[in-house]
């Protein structure tokens, strides 16, 4: 069986769990009260992405992983704000997906054999995430990390980017 054939197998697999799991909610009387769907929704939403890594890894597509792991992110991020009521976090909370996007990179350089190339890449998106989440959330008051000191690591960081520029050429 080819990897083209795994992939559909696993797509479709996955696509009856979804539709099976989405009927018994329709079909069995209470069950959407007793998993509370109001409540709960972003976790289907990262049950997607963990299905996504499943498949992708039994498909033999170890960079299935890069997707999932956005998926699984994007939950983690609606669930915390369903949880907390805290929407303004968007304006800084969506510099969390290049992490996201990293912690997928690092998972499919481990699955394809390529972990340091995996790793290399994955932790440049996720500091690069961290930076920015730091930055995005203390500039628009989301978080108060740094007080009145963040444009000082803003010119921190563009030193240091300046810094490896030059040294990159020599």
């Amino acid at each position: 069986m080819n990897s083209s054939n795994r992939s559909s197998i696993s797509a479709g697999i996955l696509l009856i769990l979804v539709g099976a799991a989405w009927l018994a909610m329709r079909v069995v009387p209470g069950l959407s009260d007793l998993i509370q769907v109001e409540f709960t929704w972003p976790l289907i939403i990262a049950g997607f992405g963990l299905l996504m890594l499943i498949a992708g890894l039994a498909a033999g597509n170890a960079e299935m992983a890069v997707p999932a792991c956005f998926f699984m992110g994007l939950g983690g991020i609606f669930y915390y704000q369903n949880a907390s009521g805290n929407w303004a976090s968007w304006a800084y909370i969506w510099t969390l997906f290049p992490g996201f996007v990293g912690v997928g990179q690092i998972l499919a350089g481990l699955f394809s054999g390529k972990a340091a190339e995996g790793l290399r890449e994955g932790l440049r998106a996720i500091l690069t995430s961290a930076i920015m989440f730091f930055i995005f959330g203390s500039f628009l008051g989301g978080m108060r990390i740094f007080g009145p000191y963040w444009p000082v690591l803003l010119i921190l960081a563009g030193l240091l980017i300046l810094i490896q520029s030059f040294w990159k050429k020599n």
